[in-house]
């Protein structure tokens, strides 16, 4: 046991001296802008940071938060992501082993019998092996540190996962109270067009009219219930959507607030860049992944180096359990190996050019996320306010084809002018409607977008 105590503290001597060979890893030198590109001009707005928000104080309808909340408990996509992140945080367990001694314990009972001892006793054997393998250039040490950024990186998953979720929720409900939206449009203008119908056969029945103004009335109704039929099929397709994303089968889906009623902000704000890098988790898992390659470097390194390996046994044999510890019975051995690696093809060093080549990769692919992040922020806030204008464009617009298909019904019961008139003003009174519906829909898309862009939807 003295010899066993004195191997002990020589690994924990060799543990407490080694060193770690390869890079420690140190964030590369990024192009951050002063200001995002896209922001409206004039002041900005101060207060909590657009993307620091949490969730369901961005989307206040009531329906849609009840739809999100159960997106987060059942969507499989988050679930698969939570089972990587178990996977991931055994792996470290696994990888952090080989760091430490390995202690296994061994027992039998022999009898030997021959020609020239035919009354050989039996006898029991007890034993304990210890075996460390040094890890004196750190290599499992980084392949530890490696695993451990790995485990951020999965976790920093969950959460793109996450912020994906809730995005894409939040755009499949108010693309389908859009669609509510227009189907409501077209069904007034189909009730109204039949109005029209109705009057102009009668007065075609008197000889009032011509029958080309029946004609021209069964268009406005054909068409209005045309485009009925369409978004009846829009509006079960993306409620299956919707559905599969609360990980369940396709269903009908609650509304609250029409697609016109839902509280955004005027202005947001969206906050210095610089915070984007902290904020976004695909940025922090891609950077996760370059401190597990980087890591990854020293463990390839480390194959050059010497590999020293301490062995320890000790044990007892006796014939009677009383004596296992005592007498000439006992045996202990210790050792120290070394393995120096001297030919053998090219393979460590190719696996340690891999190392960096994949580091080079990992370092790429973090400063790409990076621009592509500032890109997507850019672009959501031009998106959103230009998204703004249009819409409030086309109110107006809107509210001018309102004015006219009423002022052309009028002239035409007055006898002042066609009915050719009235069908293409109200025609375009129709396509109207649905156009800004659907510049609704943009501009509520713009602001999830934006959202999501900032890195919000995450936090919990």
């Amino acid at each position: 046991m003295t010899k066993l105590s004195a191997l002990a503290a020589a690994v924990a001597l060799s543990m407490a001296t080694a060193c770690m060979v390869g890079p420690n890893y140190k964030r590369p030198r990024l192009t951050v802008p002063g200001q995002y590109r896209g922001l409206p001009p004039g002041p900005q707005p101060t207060g909590e940071q657009f993307g620091d928000r949490k969730w369901w104080t961005v989307f206040q309808d009531e329906a849609l938060q009840n739809l999100i909340r159960e997106a987060l408990k059942n969507n499989y996509d988050l679930q698969i992501a939570a089972s990587h992140i178990l996977q991931a945080a055994a792996n470290v367990g696994i990888t952090r082993a080989n760091q430490f001694p390995t202690v296994n314990g061994n027992g039998a009972i022999v009898n030997e019998r021959s020609n020239f001892y035919p009354g050989a006793p039996t006898f029991g054997i007890l034993g304990l092996q210890m075996s460390y393998l040094v890890d004196f250039w750190g290599q499992y040490r980084r392949a530890t540190e490696a695993a451990r950024a790995q485990l951020l990186a999965t976790e920093y998953g969950q959460n793109v996962v996450r912020t994906t979720l809730v995005s894409d929720v939040a755009d499949q409900y108010f693309l389908l109270r859009s669609y509510d939206s227009q189907l409501q449009y077209s069904n007034d203008t189909v009730a109204t067009d039949q109005e029209i119908l109705k009057l102009n056969t009668i007065q075609f029945q008197g000889g009032w009219s011509d029958m080309m103004d029946v004609y021209q009335a069964q268009v406005l109704v054909q068409t209005a219930q045309a485009q009925a039929i369409d978004l009846q099929r829009l509006i079960e397709q993306t409620e299956n959507n919707i559905s599969i994303l609360l990980g369940k089968p396709p269903a009908p889906v609650s509304r609250g607030l029409d697609v016109t009623a839902q509280p955004l902000l005027p202005e947001v704000p969206a906050g210095l860049p610089s915070s984007l890098l902290e904020r976004r988790p695909d940025i922090r898992q891609a950077e996760e992944n370059l401190v597990a390659a980087n890591a990854n470097v020293g463990v390839a390194k480390a194959n050059f180096f010497p590999q020293f390996a301490l062995t320890g046994s000790f044990g007892s044999q006796s014939t009677s359990l009383s004596n296992f510890t005592a007498g000439p019975g006992t045996f202990w051995a210790v050792g120290l190996q070394g393995t120096q690696p001297l030919f053998q093809g090219g393979r460590i060093s190719s696996q340690y050019r891999l190392a960096w080549a994949q580091r080079s990769e990992a370092e790429l692919n973090y400063k790409k996320t990076v621009n592509q992040a500032f890109g997507d922020v850019s672009n959501s806030l031009t998106g959103y306010t230009q998204a703004r204008l249009h819409r409030m464009k086309l109110e107006a617009l809107t509210k001018s084809y309102s004015d006219a298909a009423h002022l052309a019904n009028v002239r035409f019961q007055g006898g002042v002018t066609s009915f050719l008139e009235v069908e293409y003003i109200q025609q375009q009174y129709f396509d109207s409607q649905l156009t800004l519906s659907q510049a609704w829909y943009a501009e509520l898309q713009s602001y999830v977008s934006l959202y999501q862009s900032l890195g919000g939807g995450w936090q919990q």
